[in-house]
C-alpha cells in the first residue's frame, strides 16, 4: 500500500509536503521520498529506506537541502519514489499508489518492441512507477497517458505528477478504490490521501475526487482534466482497518464508523444472547479499539483494556519483513493488566482475522495470566481472498487465510462453490465454519461481522463499496 501528499503555492511548501507525509506513516513501511521544484534548482529529489526509522527521523533537515513552491511525496510500501522523469511529455516526477498484478505481462510487452529498457532494482524487479510512467508517455498528452494506464493495468493506480511550471496533476483509480482529497489555504492548494493531513496543517477541505478524475492543481486554482465517472468502488478496509480514526473517505469518518460498526455487531450478539456474562468488552488495540467501544455502548458492558501495546519501541507490529519476527514483535508488544483479565471473562473485537497467527498467540497470552474465557468478535466477515486491488490482505495463497484454509480441508477445492454460504453465518456451512475457526482458535465464542452490517455502518450504498476480500465482489 501507500499514500502521498502533494502541494503547490506561492510560497515554499517542502515543510508542508514534509508533514504531509509523515502523517501518512501508517500506510507503508518500506520507502519514503518527496520531490520538489523551483526556478532555481530545478527538480529535486530524496528517497530513503524507512523499514527500521520513521520518515520523520529520515527527511529531519529536508528543508535544508530542498527548496520548491510544487513539491510531492509519499509513503511507500513497495518500491522507492518519486522518480523522475524526462519523456516526450517533459520532464516531470511521478508517484503512484495501488497494485499492477499483470507487469510482467505489461513489461515482456514493451521489451518485444525493442529498443525499450528499464532500469532494474536490486531484485531485478522493475519499479513499478517506472512502468505507470512508460505507459502514461506511450500517448501524446498525461489525460490519455493516464487513462492508457489504467485501462492496461490489472489492479489499481492513483497517480500524481510535478510538472517544471510547478503545477501537479493528480489522478484518482478509475473505481475509486483509494481517495484523493484536495485542500486550499491562503497562498496555494495540497493534494493527498489523507484528509486530516492537511486539515492539520490548515489547508481547508475543497473537494473529494471521483472515481477517474483528472486535475490539474495551480498555486491559484484546480482545473479540470477528465471529468469523474460514475461507478465508485471504493474499498471497504479503509474503514474497518487501514484508514487512520481521523480520516473521512466519501464524506465517512473512519472513527465514527468503526464506532457504529462495533454497535451493529452488539445489536445482533443481544439478540442472541451472547452478551450474557461477559465482564469487560476489549479492543485488540489499536484498530480494534472504536469497534470495541461501539459493542461496549450498545450492548452495555463496561470496556476495559486487559493489556496495552508497548509502542514507544515497537509502534508497527509488521515492521519486520520476517514473519518470525513479526510474531515476536507483536507478543512483546503486549503487557497485561492482571486484575483485568485474571477469572473475568472478556469478549475482543478485532478489526480482521486474516490468517490467525498472531490471534492464537494474544488468545494464549491472555488465557496464560489467567482469563475465564475469552470471545472474539471480528469487525468483518471472514477473509476469502487476498486483495488483487490494493494488496491489503496479502497472501502467497489464500490457504493462507483461516478461513479459506478451512473450507479446503472441509471440502477441497469444491467448497469454494459455496463461499457465499460459509460467509454467512446463518447457513450450516457458515456455523460449521466459525465452530472450526472458534476450536483452533480456543475461543469461548467467535462472532464475524455480516457484509449487511458492515455496508450499514459505513452508510454509503453497497453496489459504491468493494467487498472483493470477503465475497469476491470487487
Amino acid at each position: 500500500m501507500g499514500g502521498f501528499f502533494g502541494a503547490t503555492s506561492r510560497r515554499d511548501v517542502v515543510l508542508d509536503v514534509f508533514f504531509g507525509v509523515d502523517y501518512h506513516s501508517h500506510l507503508g513501511t518500506r520507502r519514503g521520498g518527496m520531490a520538489a521544484v523551483n526556478d532555481q534548482k530545478g527538480f529535486q529529489r530524496d528517497i530513503h529506506n524507512i523499514e527500521n526509522s520513521p520518515f520523520r527521523t529520515k527527511f529531519a533537515g529536508i528543508t535544508d537541502e530542498m527548496q520548491g513552491n510544487a513539491c510531492i511525496g509519499c509513503i511507500s510500501d513497495s518500491d522507492p519514489q518519486p522518480i523522475l522523469i524526462r519523456s516526450n511529455l517533459g520532464v516531470y516526477a511521478i508517484t503512484t499508489i495501488g497494485c499492477i498484478n499483470n507487469s510482467e505481462e505489461l513489461i515482456n510487452e514493451f521489451l518485444s518492441d525493442g529498443g525499450c529498457h528499464f532500469t532494474t532494482m536490486t531484485s531485478g524487479k522493475i519499479n513499478s512507477t517506472e512502468l505507470v510512467a512508460a505507459l502514461i508517455n506511450q500517448k501524446e498528452s498525461f489525460v490519455d497517458g493516464i487513462r492508457f494506464a489504467q485501462e492496461k493495468i490489472e489492479g489499481s493506480l492513483s497517480v500524481l505528477i510535478l510538472l517544471e511550471d510547478g503545477s501537479i496533476i493528480a489522478a484518482r483509480d478509475k473505481v475509486g478504490r483509494l481517495p484523493i482529497l484536495i485542500g486550499k489555504d491562503s497562498d496555494g492548494y495540497c493534494v493527498s490521501f489523507e484528509s486530516f493531513a492537511f486539515e492539520k496543517l490548515d489547508y481547508d477541505f475543497v473537494k473529494e475526487l471521483g472515481p477517474a478524475e483528472i486535475v490539474r492543481i495551480y498555486p491559484d486554482r484546480v482545473h479540470t482534466l477528465a471529468e469523474p465517472g460514475k461507478k465508485l468502488k471504493i474499498c471497504a478496509f479503509l474503514w474497518s482497518y487501514y484508514g487512520y480514526p481521523t480520516a473521512r473517505y466519501e464524506g465517512v469518518s473512519v472513527e465514527v464508523m468503526r464506532t457504529k460498526n462495533g454497535a451493529v455487531m452488539a445489536r445482533e450478539d443481544k439478540k442472541a444472547g451472547l452478551c450474557d456474562g461477559i465482564d469487560y468488552i476489549s479492543g485488540v488495540p489499536d484498530s480494534g479499539t472504536p469497534h470495541a467501544i461501539g459493542y461496549a455502548n450498545e450492548s452495555d458492558i463496561p470496556f476495559a483494556r486487559p493489556f496495552i501495546k508497548y509502542t514507544p519501541t515497537w509502534p508497527r507490529s509488521f515492521m519486520p519483513s520476517n514473519q518470525n519476527e513479526r510474531n515476536k514483535v507483536a507478543k512483546m508488544k503486549m503487557i497485561p493488566v492482571h486484575d483485568l483479565i485474571q477469572n473475568k471473562s472478556l469478549l475482543f473485537v478485532d478489526d480482521s482475522i486474516v490468517r490467525g497467527t498472531q490471534m492464537r498467540e494474544t488468545i494464549d497470552f491472555l488465557y496464560s495470566h489467567g482469563a475465564k474465557e475469552v470471545h472474539m468478535r471480528s469487525a468483518c466477515p471472514p477473509i476469502m481472498y487476498g486483495c488483487k486491488y490494493l494488496n491489503f490482505s496479502r497472501s502467497n495463497s489464500e490457504d493462507d487465510l483461516i478461513a479459506r484454509r478451512i473450507i479446503h480441508d472441509l471440502e477441497g477445492k469444491e467448497g469454494d462453490k459455496y463461499i457465499d454460504e460459509y460467509c454467512d453465518a446463518s447457513t450450516e456451512r457458515g456455523k460449521k465454519l466459525r465452530e472450526i475457526i472458534c476450536k483452533e482458535l480456543k475461543l469461548t465464542t467467535l462472532g464475524y461481522q455480516s457484509i449487511a452490517g458492515l455496508v450499514e455502518a459505513i452508510g454509503l450504498p453497497e453496489d459504491c463499496i468493494c467487498t472483493y476480500c470477503w465475497n469476491g465482489k470487487g
